[in-house]
């Protein structure tokens, strides 16, 4: 359980990561 978890955490950091690099790489270029 704790991996499914754990898991879990990851893929939400990924994908808020991806929504910043997102958000940041527009305003940067």
């Amino acid at each position: 359980v704790a991996i499914t978890a754990i898991m879990r955490k990851l893929i939400v950091l990924a994908n808020a990561l991806l929504r910043d690099n997102r958000l940041w790489t527009p305003k940067a270029a």
